[in-house]
């Protein structure tokens, strides 16, 4: 039996019992890629064409995907089906990756797929001369040139493990026998055919090919055509050599852990292969990467996902190479720039200043590497810019010596604390005329050389928005549990008093949306570092999707609710089946993630964080409040606020006998309350708690402020 169906079945069965269980799935349906793909689909038409006709590429060819994103590079590449991103690969040679999986172009699972191995992705070359050079001279290729085709490989990465029969093939292509290829057509106009422009040509009548084509062929229409229409025939057959595809390499699936143990401890391995066969030398030479990968059965269908990730870098064909030219004047970045934060990758500005001690790192990892064969003087910084702000530094690492990367591995602290574990140098400003903010933090690495200096860089965006996020918005798995009734709580940690109005939460979407089933999102308060008292509850809700790549769907509360300290935002489901929340599995926070086993809270025993996302205290106006007057207004202060029954605003604004007018908004921007004044005195009794914009307006003057009432 597929050992995947034999899992599917054990957990079946165990669903039916008390206890809860944890599912981790990969993506069902990637947005990234369907996104692109329908804007390239908008953009251009894909068009075959006569491959003996097309420009070759000449050598060297290489691709490290540094430079493409979600899709390769269509200058060397065909096809659109492989992933080029920066989340699946496990420390890459340099960032981004091309990643191999069960997803087609479009981002969905493939539609052949089942649960016994299917040809999934390809990666095909665009046509190469194998038959010459060009520089220093025109020449021609042979065996004797040293010919050498490399590549990096890896399996699984930080996404699902192929099984030992999950492949990933490597094929050159080389010329058959003569077979038709297509039949070639001509453009002409009706009156080639047609006496007067009286006459038309009726579907269902036959055309001979014009002068100069095969006089035996013939096209049949199906269209009114007039005297004028213009519009194409065939001409003749077009007959060339057929391709044959040839294995010259192929690998196993097996988990990272295993490769890495197979490996030597090494990530990604690259393959050498010298090409010596003189049936690859000429002028359209292509090559292809191929996976076959196999998904769950269809058991239940909320489980079923992509799985089998292959992911591939570094791919470079020259000549004037030997087996252990394995090394490149290189120095890279191999994982991405991290957040300055100690915990999260976004959290609200106002809780960051309120505690930026406790919420900063005090130092950060940077895998720095050397690709080259020589030991190179490196150079690091980094440069922190405030986005439309005044607010900016620079770290300099100074000069440290880097081995070549198969003599030392990465940069370490050991050896050069500055580089591999530079210090966050300086808080981040506290802009108290903001309610968020972000910072734009880039890394460079380079040697210290005067000619052919070698640089990397990396960037990262350190966003203060309004509300907590652990992950970095890019699902590599979905997470769920069974069976109904299974609970799911996720810790946050407040710096000060906030206001929650909301959830944030992004669920992978599943083939024929199987994962639709009702679940309650619960808040609660915290009990000892576990879910304690249940603070909030919004009944019935289903997993729901917003526009966008990776938009997040934003539940809304019907009332705000002010927390303190450790609280947690999760859910009970209503009924069986999976609810394939997007799991982010570059950012480990498992210890924030509960669920309740029985009658007790544990911690989940996979590593990654959840996209969910609460919503927290400021610039939360959705409707009219902000749109209208906020922008234009003036702020105030309100005290005391938190308020009771009443809250007061400065009496200068009533001056000379004025009278002013209070609006009262909910943070959804519906108004609540309108009140005239004479005073600067203004009743609230009839308000529930939450956060509230309150807009003065007196004297042809607008004053705004934010306001919380507690009673």
């Amino acid at each position: 039996m597929n050992f995947k169906v034999l899992t599917f079945l054990l957990v079946f069965f165990l669903a039916f019992g008390i206890q809860a269980q944890e599912i981790v799935t990969g993506l069902q349906r990637n947005e990234a890629v369907k996104l692109k793909y329908d804007k390239l689909q908008e953009q251009n038409q894909l068009k075959q064409s006569d491959s003996e006709n097309t420009t070759s590429i000449t050598l060297p060819f290489f691709d490290d995907f540094e430079t493409s994103s979600v899709y390769p590079n269509q200058n060397i590449w065909q096809g659109y089906s492989v992933f080029v991103n920066e989340n699946f690969p496990y420390f890459p040679p340099n960032i981004n990756a091309a990643t191999f999986d069960a997803l087609d172009s479009t981002g969905k699972i493939y539609g052949n797929a089942v649960w016994i191995p299917f040809e999934a992705d390809v990666l095909t070359s665009q046509p190469i001369r194998l038959d010459s050079v060009f520089s220093p001279i025109t020449r021609a290729l042979s065996p004797s040139d040293s010919l050498y085709f490399s590549f990096y490989y890896q399996p699984q990465g930080y996404g699902n493990a192929p099984e030992e029969w999950d492949t990933l093939i490597l094929e050159f292509a080389s010329r058959g026998p003569i077979e038709f290829q297509y039949m070639d057509s001509v453009l002409v106009f009706g009156y080639d055919y047609l006496a007067s422009d009286q006459d038309t040509i009726k579907p269902g009548d036959t055309l001979y090919a014009p002068l100069g084509c095969n006089p035996e062929v013939k096209t049949v229409v199906y269209e009114y055509l007039t005297y004028n229409d213009e519009f194409m025939v065939a001409c003749d057959s077009v007959f060339g050599p057929s391709t044959v595809w040839n294995k010259m390499w192929y690998a196993n699936g097996m988990t990272l852990d295993t490769f890495q143990l197979k490996n030597g401890g090494k990530s990604f391995v690259q393959v050498m292969i010298p090409i010596t066969d003189t049936i690859y030398f000429y002028n359209q030479f292509t090559f292809r990467f191929r996976n076959y990968a196999s998904i769950a059965n269809d058991i239940i269908p909320s489980w079923r996902a992509n799985v089998d990730e292959w992911n591939v870098d570094f791919i470079y064909l020259n000549y004037n190479r030997n087996a252990s030219d394995t090394t490149y004047q290189r120095l890279t970045f191999s994982d991405r720039a991290p957040s300055f934060l100690k915990n999260y990758q976004v959290m609200p500005y106002r809780q960051y200043r309120a505690d930026p001690t406790n919420n900063l790192r005090f130092e950060f990892p940077m895998y720095i590497s050397n690709l080259d064969k020589i030991e190179h003087n490196t150079k690091y910084e980094y440069t922190v810019q405030q986005v439309n702000g005044n607010f900016g530094y620079s770290y300099n690492g100074g000069n440290c010596n880097l081995p070549p990367f198969y003599v030392g591995g990465f940069q370490n602290c050991e050896s050069c604390q500055k580089h591999a574990c530079p210090a966050v140098q300086s808080a981040f400003n506290f802009d108290y005329t903001r309610d968020t903010t972000s910072y734009i933090i880039k890394h460079y690495i380079s040697d210290s050389s005067e000619s052919n200096i070698l640089v990397d860089s990396a960037i990262y965006t350190q966003g203060f928005y309004n509300y907590y996020a652990y992950d970095d918005g890019t699902p590599e798995y979905g997470y769920g549990l069974e069976p109904a009734g299974a609970q799911l709580a996720y810790q946050f940690n407040l710096s000060i008093p906030d206001t929650l109005w909301g959830v944030q939460m992004y669920f992978n979407q599943v083939v024929e949306q199987a994962n639709v089933n009702f679940f309650n999102l619960i808040i609660w308060r915290d009990n000892n570092g576990k879910p304690g008292e249940v603070a909030y509850t919004l009944p019935s809700q289903k997993p729901q999707w917003a526009d966008g790549l990776y938009h997040f769907y934003t539940y809304e509360f019907e009332s705000p609710i002010i927390l303190s300290g450790t609280f947690y935002v999760g859910w009970q489901q209503l009924s069986f089946g999976s609810l394939n929340i997007g799991m982010d599995a570059n950012n480990d926070n498992a210890n924030k993630i509960f669920y309740k086993n029985g009658q007790n809270w544990i911690n989940s025993n996979f590593p990654g964080s959840l996209l969910i996302r609460p919503i927290i205290g400021q610039n939360m106006i959705l409707g009219t409040a902000k749109n209208e007057f906020e922008s234009l207004s003036q702020r105030i202060k309100l005290y005391p606020n938190p308020a009771a029954s009443y809250f007061s605003f400065d009496s200068q604004i009533l001056k000379d006998n004025a009278t002013a007018t209070v609006y009262i908004y909910s943070v959804y921007g519906s108004l609540v309350s309108q009140q005239q004044v004479n005073r600067p005195t203004v009743n609230i009794d009839n308000l529930s708690p939450g956060l509230y914009v309150v807009k003065i307006s007196s004297n042809n003057n607008i004053f705004t402020g934010k306001l919380i009432i507690q009673h």
